[in-house]
């Protein structure tokens, strides 16, 4: 259990993002020349996407973190360059073009002008980590990848999956847990509903990890632990594509972030047809601002989210468009937990 006296680890995933918002930065100065188009005035989002050549969702990783380090601003619709970012301006004198630049030809910065200039990696092998590619088998099917993503995810899911189950609904009912790796989330808050019953629904080799996960958990000495075995069903499947079990609650946790925005909404609509009426989405995720501008912590995530998967980082008010579309009712709700996540929800209406 987590301990209220015990720091966020928030600072420790932060370093490790940043070294991506660092590559956004040195590319976006040196590679893709953003300041110099925007020195003689504010354009929009279309409007310079298309000087640079980029498509949507590397713009969306791009620009918000440059208005995330106070280098661009985000006001009606247009982007500006700050009295900051006016430093990285080859027309300003002096400048800090040149500075940045004795990075430009690092390989990390290289590949991140790649990807970013042709919306993820030439060769997706290369690049799409852990998510699914067209019709073809999945790399979690891969026994090892599995077992070694998992277990590198664990620590975090160890951590945060008490704080999330304190802070979904108390019910008795069935909670379905989409890609729930580890487990943590749902042995977590089944403890914290004794009467109530649950799903995990991933590939077989994350699930295999997942059940040694339980077998560990109810050796343990936590009250009700004992319980759990009977209490969960272990699902195969493919969350794209298979029939989803009808649930009172849907969790989705760091889920959404790895997909383009046609597949969240197909994902939100699948969510929701599983629900019962009155049911729950539950997501915890990192979020962008609504206005598109930060957090920096979340923008270096998002970068790093954009590196490795086909998605990124979105705003509350991009997954509430979703959950009006699939027929939900979004509530205003939103929860922090710790390590620069949080919670949003909404209801299927009542019959």
């Amino acid at each position: 259990m987590l301990n209220d006296h015990q720091p966020d680890l928030a600072p420790i995933t932060r370093h490790l993002r940043a070294m991506f918002g660092s590559r956004l930065l040195i590319a976006a100065v040196n590679h893709l020349h953003v300041f110099d188009h925007l020195s003689d005035g504010p354009l929009s989002i279309t409007q310079l996407s298309e000087r640079i050549q980029l498509q949507e969702r590397p713009a969306m990783v791009l620009f918000p973190a440059l208005c995330a380090m106070d280098l661009l601003s985000y006001t009606d619709g247009l982007l500006a360059i700050t009295d900051l970012g006016r430093y990285l301006v080859q027309a300003q004198t002096p400048n800090l073009t040149g500075y940045v630049g004795l990075e430009k030809d690092d390989a990390g910065v290289i590949e991140m002008v790649n990807r970013l200039k042709n919306d993820g990696p030439l060769d997706a092998s290369q690049g799409i980590s852990f998510v699914k590619e067209g019709e073809g088998p999945s790399p979690m099917d891969d026994l090892e990848l599995a077992r070694s993503l998992t277990l590198g995810l664990s620590g975090r899911a160890r951590r945060l999956s008490p704080i999330v189950a304190a802070n979904l609904s108390r019910r008795e009912g069935h909670l379905l847990d989409v890609a729930g790796g580890t487990g943590f989330y749902t042995y977590e808050w089944l403890l914290k509903n004794p009467s109530s019953t649950a799903t995990i629904l991933d590939r077989p080799a994350v699930l295999s990890v997942a059940a040694e996960l339980l077998d560990e958990l109810v050796k343990s000495d936590r009250a009700g632990a004992a319980t759990l075995r009977d209490r969960v069903t272990f699902l195969p499947g493919d969350m794209l594509t298979d029939a989803l079990p009808q649930t009172d609650l849907l969790l989705a946790a760091s889920l959404f972030h790895d997909w383009p925005t046609p597949t969240c909404q197909m994902l939100a609509n699948r969510f929701a047809a599983s629900l019962r009426p009155g049911g729950e989405l539950w997501v915890h995720d990192a979020f962008l601002n609504d206005t598109l501008d930060g957090p920096l912590a979340v923008t270096d995530y998002s970068a790093q989210l954009f590196w490795g998967t086909k998605g990124r980082a979105y705003s509350r008010a991009e997954y509430r468009r979703w959950f009006v579309e699939a027929g939900l009712e979004p509530t205003t709700e939103n929860i922090p937990t710790q390590m620069d996540y949080g919670l949003i929800w909404a209801r299927k209406p009542a019959l």
